[in-house]
């Protein structure tokens, strides 16, 4: 069984940067999507960004493209987010998760494509 746990969140000032990581215990098939995601309360989950788990195709949403970078070390098995340049926006409960793909393809950043998800960490940026 696949389990993920987040980890990295923290408290900083807007402009900063922050990395999250994600450890997957577990075999990841290669013809999975991993992504991650964030929540804030009284909204709806949203995809920030995924990342082809066998090709390192990635995508991103709108709102994070330029400063989110993912990446995936299939060596270690983690999945990393490195934030820049962060916003009193982007402060959520960030959440990992891996779902099949289909074709090959990730860019539905949807959470109804993903059935494997971690607790979360929560990210913070203050004004």
């Amino acid at each position: 069984q696949v389990r993920l746990v987040e980890s990295g969140g923290d408290s900083v000032q807007a402009g900063g940067s922050l990395s999250l990581s994600c450890t997957v215990s577990g075999p990841i098939n290669n013809n999975y999507c991993m992504g991650w995601f964030r929540q804030s309360p009284g909204l709806a989950r949203e995809g920030v960004a995924s990342i082809y788990a066998g090709g390192g195709v990635t995508f991103y949403a709108d709102s994070v493209k330029g400063r989110f970078t993912i990446s995936r070390d299939n060596v270690e098995n983690t999945l990393s987010l490195q934030m820049s340049n962060l916003r009193p926006e982007d402060t959520a409960m960030y959440y990992c998760a891996a779902g099949p793909s289909r074709f090959a393809y990730c860019g539905d950043i949807s959470p109804s494509s993903y059935n494997i998800w971690g607790q979360g960490t929560q990210v913070t940026v203050s004004s």
